[in-house]
């Protein structure tokens, strides 16, 4: 698949790493939304997100198998598969109509798809600031390694 094949609005199929938990998707505005977060979860978490609509998300298999954390406030409902522990999906605070979706449980999309990502500020939370914007702290980029003798 290339990049724009994942910008049209169609359904993509997902899974956690040891296939326990399969869901579809539509994502709300393809690629464009990838992002990393900064906050104390998020940077230990180390996920590559992209948007989805709370409708546009379907657990097919093991919904069983999903396990809920949430923390601070307790707005923000990340999934996990109890088996492998793979991060699936979060509704988000930020945006409570749409979960960020984990790119490395999506078919066809690795994290290392992207050559820069911008990671979000969330140490200092939208909603916990008067303006609410999104605002990027920074940017995570990947370069591959060329050099096949190393």
């Amino acid at each position: 698949m290339t990049p724009s094949d994942f910008d049209e609005r169609r359904e993509l199929e997902a899974a956690c790493h040891c296939g326990a938990v399969r869901f579809r998707l539509v994502l709300t505005d393809g690629l464009r939304s990838v992002r990393r977060c900064n906050c104390s979860y998020c940077s230990m978490r180390g996920a590559v997100a992209v948007s989805a609509n709370l409708d546009d998300i379907h657990v097919v298999q093991g919904a069983d198998k999903l396990t809920l954390y949430q923390f601070n406030t307790g707005q923000a409902k990340h999934y996990f598969c109890s088996v492998c522990g793979v991060y699936t999906f979060h509704s988000r605070r930020s945006v409570p109509s749409q979960y960020g979706v984990n790119v490395a449980c999506i078919a066809g999309l690795s994290p290392f798809d992207f050559d820069e990502v911008p990671v979000l500020e969330g140490r200092n939370h939208p909603k916990d600031r008067s303006d609410g914007g999104p605002m990027t702290a920074g940017w995570l980029s990947y370069r591959a390694n060329t050099d096949h003798q190393r």
